[in-house]
């Protein structure tokens, strides 16, 4: 869940060594995965994701602590119907804020799935922003 996201097409490409996900643009973390299908509503995954990083935060660094915190609201607000076309841009700048910028990598942790997320499935977001519902 802490690494970036690979689409099908991208996972087809890869072995499940650190050199071949490298090249992919994704890292292979302690080697677990978690496959989801074409039914999946990405913003609810993702926004699962945001609550679990949010509540883990110890609290001690700030992006960590608030961004976090603030990219799981983002992620509600699309989720339950109420986003607006700026939550885009505005989870991806809360993103860039959060990485490497913490004395632990929680806060890039959830940064690089928020930054995949968008990029490969940008269009699940809008949907759910114009509509209120999964695409």
């Amino acid at each position: 869940s802490s690494v970036p996201i690979l689409t099908a097409a991208d996972a087809a490409k890869v072995n499940l060594d650190y050199e071949s996900c490298a090249a992919n643009g994704t890292m292979l973390g302690s080697g677990g995965c978690i496959v989801m299908d074409e039914t999946t509503d990405m913003v609810h995954a993702l926004r699962i994701l945001g609550r679990f990083y949010s509540h883990e935060s110890c609290g001690q660094c700030t992006p960590c602590r608030t961004g976090t915190n603030w990219a799981h609201r983002l992620l509600c607000r699309i989720d339950d119907g109420q986003g607006r076309p700026e939550d885009i841009d505005q989870l991806l700048s809360i993103a860039d804020n959060m990485v490497g910028r913490t004395i632990c990598p929680l806060a890039d942790a959830l940064a690089m799935p928020i930054k995949s997320f968008l990029t490969k499935f940008r269009a699940e977001f809008e949907h759910k922003i114009e509509t209120g519902k999964a695409a």
